[in-house]
This record gives structure tokens, sequence and C-alpha cells, in this order.
């Protein structure tokens, strides 16, 4: 049975108390997130955002034990937390409820399908409320959530976390693979859109091999949760990503619709991260000393998920201070030791590190990113450029839209070995060097998406009036889909 934690954190059974009928389920919203930091963030946000310009509504975020702090340390107080007990599954270790906190990508597949067994207990949730909410949030790894909506009267809103760009690419591969050669065309996509071999998604390359367990979960698990959905929910904004949404919502069904409501850290006011946790291991302290020099130091780091082997860490180091730059590097590993003394210009850190207040800080002048779309949507809106260095997933496609397309960014060339000292530094060069002109103009495609992101989220920007409308659509016919429940039972 999930449990609900009150404002304050103190456990409740339901949400009773909030009123009951029709009316109590119009203004509620119940958000699901995948347990994936790149997953749960933006909907954290997103959470945040509709307390932020929706007071009226309630906002409901359903959580696992585990999970349980992270969610409550980052949302407004307002939001409540259901608490679903993540289901036992070996040799999936107890208490490992987040992709972060696996001891190693072989067990990713067990744990994909351990999120699958949540099916059950959120079903009993839905089955708690007083009244069908207005909607469900839920993320596209979570498709047995859309099953459950549908048995409860209740439209889904699907979220993959990803840029239409990259969801359009993706979802066209699949139906038109790839023809041999060195670049070619996506079906349905713009003209200008062409893209390599080195592009495809692992995921994609391997989604006619039945045996393999991450294919098997997307066929078995997810299959056509995703394109029957009421909509699409979309962190990013109409000048970055409008050109191909309608090549993306093509593969949803009919009267589907895409909101593009991003940045949604913007949306939700950009509120920093959590107090205690703002900067434990002095970062921005360490980039005022770096700040006499404007836009001089580079930011290094490739997420949560990645593994990079100790020789391209080390490949990578050297690369770094042969370029001259000012660094700030967080590394993942606790084992790997720098191969050479990096200097009072070098800073590693392998603690926690404020992303977005480190992108934001003066002193910072590129990024290089493994191109998490999280990542790319913070430098982007802070003004950076990006040194794209892909690592797995839509990641690939995400530094082609960065660098082909925005030109906001340059790209390591990696031929799927190590990447060299002398490449890492070439481009490094080529991204932060003020006499550079590659660097200048990508500077100032830089500064465009800084400028266009703020826009869309300000006062009748597209992503504010996005959101507002989606509330709107699906508030003025609820009533019509409680009637045509009622009908249908």
């Amino acid at each position: 049975m999930a449990i609900t934690a009150t404002t304050n954190g103190a456990a409740a059974p339901t949400h009773a108390a909030n009123g009951a009928g029709n009316q109590a389920g119009r203004d509620h919203v119940v958000v699901f997130p995948f347990m994936a930091k790149g997953h749960t963030l933006p909907l954290l946000h997103f959470a945040t955002a509709l307390t932020v310009h929706q007071k009226d509504l309630r906002v409901t975020m359903v959580v696992t034990p585990a999970n349980f702090a992270f969610a409550r340390s980052r949302l407004p107080a307002s939001v409540r937390l259901a608490v679903l007990p993540f289901p036992s599954l070996p040799p999936l270790p107890s208490g490992v409820e987040s992709t972060d906190t696996l001891p190693g990508p072989d067990l990713y597949p067990t744990f994909l399908r351990a999120t699958a067994l949540l099916r059950e207990p959120f079903a009993d949730f839905m089955a708690s409320l007083p009244a069908p909410p207005l909607v469900l949030v839920s993320d596209f790894f979570l498709g047995f959530t859309h099953r459950v909506a549908a048995d409860a009267g209740v439209r889904r809103v699907v979220f993959h976390g990803m840029s239409c760009f990259s969801m359009a690419a993706c979802k066209s591969l699949v139906t038109s693979p790839p023809p041999p050669g060195a670049s070619f065309h996506l079906s349905r996509m713009p003209e200008h859109v062409r893209i390599t071999p080195a592009d495809v998604p692992d995921t994609i390359a391997k989604i006619g091999d039945a045996e393999d367990p991450v294919t098997r979960f997307l066929i078995d698990d997810i299959g056509e949760s995703d394109p029957r959905s009421w909509g699409v929910l979309v962190n990013s904004f109409a000048m970055l990503d409008e050109d191909y949404v309608s090549a993306f919502i093509s593969f949803y069904q009919p009267d589907a619709r895409a909101w593009l409501v991003g940045p949604l850290f913007l949306a939700a006011g950009d509120v920093p991260e959590r107090v205690g946790e703002q900067d434990p291991e002095g970062c921005l302290a360490w980039l005022d000393e770096m700040a006499e020099r404007s836009e001089s130091v580079i930011y290094v780091s490739f997420g949560t998920q990645a593994h990079i082997s100790d020789e391209q860490l080390d490949e990578l180091a050297r690369g770094l201070v042969r370029s001259g730059h000012p660094f700030l590097w967080a590394v993942r590993s606790g084992t790997w030791s720098p191969p050479v003394d990096v200097g009072p210009h070098g800073r590693i850190v392998r603690g926690w590190i404020p992303q977005r207040s480190v992108l934001a800080h003066p002193a910072v002048g590129g990024f290089v990113s493994h191109c998490g779309w999280n990542s790319v949507m913070e430098s982007l809106a802070a003004g950076k450029p990006v040194l794209a260095w892909p690592q797995m997933a839509e990641q690939h496609l995400n530094a082609h839209h960065v660098t082909h397309i925005i030109g906001a960014g340059v790209r390591i060339t990696a031929a799927g070995g190590v990447v060299g000292r002398a490449e890492v530094e070439r481009k490094v060069r080529r991204l932060m060097d003020a006499g550079d002109a590659d660097g200048q103009k990508m500077r100032a495609k830089a500064a465009w998406t800084q400028k266009a992101a703020r826009s869309a989220v300000s006062d009748g920007g597209t992503s504010r009036v996005a959101l507002l409308k989606l509330v709107e659509e699906l508030q003025g016919s609820y009533c019509d889909v409680m009637v045509a429940n009622k009908d249908r039972s």
C-alpha cells in the first residue's frame, strides 16, 4: 500500500483529507519519475513549476523509500510524496533504487525489471485516491503506468527526458533503420538533418536483437504504452526544438500533443540546490579566485552514470593540463589518481558539485560534457558552449544537435578507442581560446540560446504559455472524461 508524506514529512494514509469528489481530482496532478537522477530532476522541477504558476493545483510525486530524501529536499513543502515499496529482485542489492547507485552496468536490465514490478502498488495508490486525478505525468520507462492510468480513467502524459530532436530521431531510426554510408537523412525530419552511424544510440542499434535484455524490456514492458499516451511533456523550448515537433508527434496517436515547457529548472524559478549541499567542496570559492580572467575556466563532467576507464581519465588529465586553461573537473571514480600535477589552476572534485551555479559563474567559459540532455540545457541556458563527448543512450544525437545544428559547441573525435591527450588539448583550445574564430561563433550561439531559454519561461514566453495551456486543456475536458468513464463502467 502506498503511503503519502504530508508537507512536514510525517506519514498519512491517503489524500482524503484534502477533499473528495470530482473537484478534488480536477485540481490534482500525479507525477511518477523513473529512478534515475537525469529523469527525476526535471520532473521535480516540473512539480515545482506547477506549484509556482498554478497555485490552485495539488501535486503528488510518487517515489520509493531510498529516493524519498532526495526528492523531499528539492521540492517545495506543498508537493506531497507518495512512497511505494521498491520490489525485491535478486541479484539487485537491497536499497539500490536509482541507476546511479547500481554497483555496475550489468545490473541495469535487472533494475528495469524491478521497476516494472511497481505496477501493483501503484495501482493500489491510484485506487486509494478520493477521485481520479487530473492527469498522470510519468516516465517513458514506467510503461505500466499507462495501463494503470487508463484503468482508472486518467489521461497519461509521458516524459522521456529528451529533446524533440533526439526523440524524433530515435523513433525514425526504429521505423526506418539507417542505410549504409557516411551520413543519411532521417525520415520525417527536416531535410537538413543528416546524421552518421556513430550517432545511432546503442539501444536503437540493438533493437533487432531479441536476446538483448534491454530490448526485451522495451518490447515487453513498454511496448505501445508510449505512442498511446495523451500527450508528451518535453524539457525543451520552441526556439530550440520546434522544427522537430511535427516529426516527433507523428509517431503518436492522433490528436496527441507535445508540450514544450522547458528549461524546467528555469520554469521552476531556478531554485538553488538544497541549502546544506550548495557547495560542499568549495567550487564556487575556487572559481572566484579564477575570475580575474573572465570565461577562462573549462568545467568537466560526464554525469552520474558514465563509466570512464582509468586510461581515458589519464589522457583527459594530460590534455587538460596541456591546453593551458584552468579547469574544474568532477570525477566519479574513487580510486583513480591523476598522472600529472594539475597545479593550482586545476581542480579535481570527487564530491557533489552545484553544476548550474558553476556553469553560471563568470569565470567558466565552456563545458566538457557527456551531453545528457539536462546538462545540455543547463549549459546553453547559462550561455556556455559545449565540448561534446557523448558516452551512451541518446547523447550522440544531443551532441549532433548542439554542435552541428545549433552551432554552440564542438565535438571530440572518438574512433571507438581511448581519445588521446592531443585531441583533448586541440578541442579545448578551439572552444576556449579567445582569439579562435570558431570559438567566438560557438560562444555567440550559446549566448543566443541563453537569451532564448530565459525568454521562453518568462511571462508570455512559449514555455510558460504551454504550461498554462496544458493545465487549461486538461481541466477544461476533465468533466467530459469523468462522464465518459462513468458511461464506460
